[in-house]
């Protein structure tokens, strides 16, 4: 696949841990105004700016976008964001706990996302999409690193874990007490990684921002359409990212809560369940292995276990596709998870205290706690060209977007 160094913007050392900001789809509207509230060199300014407007505007109107545009000049021309005076990459290390991932943060070739060298396991929302492209084409800017997995090779890692005892250049340590560490490549290091990925590295994965991959890919089509000197090499060809051997990563779980039990008692709803499901209270909170659930309803926790088809393809032995396949959709009516109002989804960071939350305020009537996905499942899954249910897997830590930014001019 296809890597190159890019000369992009980078902030003040002193202003680093200022501008990094958490993922723009991770935080509601009022999470990002909480967070970006006292700080006016956030990035969050940037890819959340309707914070600064009005609440009851429009958060896809234009008055956003030219919010967003006016926000990210500023940082610009104040100083806080400043051109590399060269192209480079970077290696970017997360610390949370015990766990630690170290990915290199480059560009990637909107081809390879076309022709699937670069391999996908979620479906988009268009309305999502649509925001997020015009986000990147009124910036002309990558502010958020798209996160990909590979399968890491000696060589490669190597070279990496070399420079992982010089000073990095960013030591920031976030609110939410994950250590992000930067460390910039010099040219000769950049030029070998370009050649090492070319050589062995057949593929990647989209781990974390379908999103902000696919509205980087629209945005360099629409360019490359619109420019009749078009070479592939522009800079509106490439798109931030940051690649991480999968033996690294960790995978939390993407828990759902539905908000009715579609017409139906507590009892008939069990009753239902468990004319598909083995069921039985239980004390315990969390699935310890694939293959069972934990499903929290008035004030009980129960044991939720199944055996999947022995003929079942990669997809349909996933947890998540058989409480879709065998509850959600027969039992409580949630025949498109993308789309319907009734269903929320609840990242595996916030643990099962948010989901007794949900359901004792009676936001909700019933959750469920998942096992997580596996990378070897994720990449088996994008290797036959299969779709995940929504929300399926949770990678924490998350990438900062502001430490580094692919601007697309030039």
């Amino acid at each position: 696949m296809r890597i190159r160094s890019f000369q992009g913007l980078s902030p003040q050392p002193e202003l680093a841990a200022q501008v990094a900001a958490v993922p723009y789809d991770v935080v509601n509207r009022e999470e990002a105004a909480e967070l970006a509230a006292d700080n006016p060199l956030s990035l969050l300014h940037v890819d959340r700016a309707e914070i600064d407007l009005d609440p009851d505007l429009d958060p896809y109107s234009s008055a956003v976008y030219a919010q967003a545009r006016s926000a990210f000049e500023k940082l610009q021309t104040d100083g806080v964001l400043c051109r590399e005076v060269e192209p480079c990459m970077y290696l970017y290390r997360q610390t949370i706990g015990d766990h630690s991932q170290t990915g290199l943060v480059t560009v990637c070739h909107i081809e390879d996302y076309e022709a699937n060298v670069i391999k996908k396991h979620e479906k988009t929302r268009a309305d999502k999409e649509k925001d997020r492209t015009t986000l990147v084409d009124t910036l002309s800017a990558n502010t958020g690193p798209i996160f990909l997995t590979y399968n890491g090779r000696p060589a490669i890692q190597a070279i990496l874990d070399a420079r992982l005892n010089e000073a990095p250049i960013y030591d920031v340590t976030a609110p939410d007490g994950v250590r992000h560490e930067v460390w910039r490549l010099g040219r000769a290091t950049c030029i070998s990684l370009e050649s090492l990925f070319a050589e062995q590295v057949p593929c990647a994965y989209v781990a974390d921002g379908h999103h902000r991959a696919a509205s980087a890919f629209n945005v360099g089509q629409q360019r490359r359409n619109a420019n009749p000197q078009h070479t592939g090499q522009e800079n509106y060809n490439w798109f931030l990212s940051v690649l991480f051997p999968g033996s690294e990563l960790n995978i939390l779980p993407y828990n759902r809560a539905v908000r009715d039990l579609n017409c139906m008692d507590r009892e008939e709803f069990l009753a239902k369940v468990a004319a598909t499901f083995e069921i039985e209270p239980t004390s315990e909170k969390e699935p310890t292995a694939p293959g069972d659930c934990r499903m929290y309803l008035r004030g009980q926790w129960y044991r939720l276990s199944w055996q999947p088809a022995p003929d079942a393809s990669p997809i349909d032995q996933l947890d998540v596709s058989i409480l879709q396949d065998r509850l959600l959709a027969p039992v409580l009516g949630i025949d498109d998870p993308r789309t319907s109002k009734r269903i929320d989804f609840i990242g595996g960071i916030r643990g099962t205290a948010e989901l007794e939350k949900l359901v004792d305020s009676r936001q909700h009537a019933v959750a469920f706690s998942m096992y997580p996905v596996t990378v070897e499942q994720l990449m088996a899954i994008s290797d036959a060209d299969q779709i995940m249910p929504p929300k399926s897997t949770w990678f924490e830590p998350k990438l900062r977007s502001g430490f580094f930014i692919h601007t697309l001019e030039g």
